[in-house]
């Protein structure tokens, strides 16, 4: 990308459900985007045909972390921003060990954007007072932890201190900001059973989509004054 060229906004994570739409969502604003994916999904190729920059990275150990930050420093000269959306789901289960499952968890809420951060400071700063943006996204459990996904809990309450930290590194060149979301869009193969159980966890009783995801992102990236916040995402959740 010439020097004259928008600069990217990185997404980790971007070949499906939320990270996909809101590469999109900057796409159809002409705002160049990177996107790093470890499976090919079809809309990968449909991201590729928008002129998204997509980069097959592997964050399941260091050494693929800081490939896909070299990658990424060989495209462009700098970032408008980095968000954070790359993440694993896994519980603690018979027959899984428990080993493992920390240090999963651990490698992609924390370790990952821990290295990104660090390897592409350089990128992100350099665009003026807050002209550029970092943000993580933690979840719901790191207030109130989980019983079946202890490791996730943890990690993710790792990711929201980051947050904080690396908002006093950064600024004021670059605002850093955490999304704890809960429910905000089902799985196809979610019965409805289950669909209404998690619908009844929040006060507001709906799955509200990507777009409220996508509305804060906006607001914290056209700020000049918000940095090391976390904004719930969470109908309510923790008044029920």
């Amino acid at each position: 990308m010439g020097r004259n060229d928008p600069c990217p906004i990185l997404i980790t994570g971007g070949g499906r459900r939320i990270g996909l739409a809101i590469a999109h969502h900057f796409l159809n604003q002409q705002q160049p985007v990177i996107v790093s994916y470890r499976t090919f999904y079809p809309a990968i190729e449909v991201l590729q045909e928008a002129g998204a920059v997509c980069i097959k990275a592997d964050f399941c150990h260091d050494e693929g972390i800081l490939a896909f930050a070299e990658e990424v420093k060989s495209r462009t000269h700098g970032l408008r921003g980095i968000i954070h959306n790359a993440g694993a789901w896994v519980p603690e289960k018979p027959g899984a060990p428990i080993t493992e499952v920390l240090c999963a968890m651990m490698q992609i809420h924390v370790h990952a954007p821990y290295l990104l951060n660090h390897a592409l400071e350089s990128l992100v700063r350099g665009h003026g007072h807050a002209g550029g943006d970092i943000i993580h996204f933690t979840d719901y459990v790191v207030e109130r932890g989980s019983d079946k996904h202890i490791a996730y809990a943890a990690s993710k309450a790792a990711l929201d201190n980051m947050t904080r930290s690396f908002a006093r590194k950064l600024a004021p060149e670059v605002k850093v900001n955490s999304i704890a979301p809960s429910l905000i869009l089902f799985n196809e193969g979610d019965d409805a059973e289950y669909r209404q159980k998690a619908l009844n966890k929040s006060l507001m009783k709906i799955a509200p989509g990507e777009k409220e995801v996508i509305d804060l992102i906006d607001y914290l990236m056209t700020s000049r004054f918000v940095t090391g916040r976390n904004f719930a995402l969470d109908g309510g959740r923790p008044l029920r």
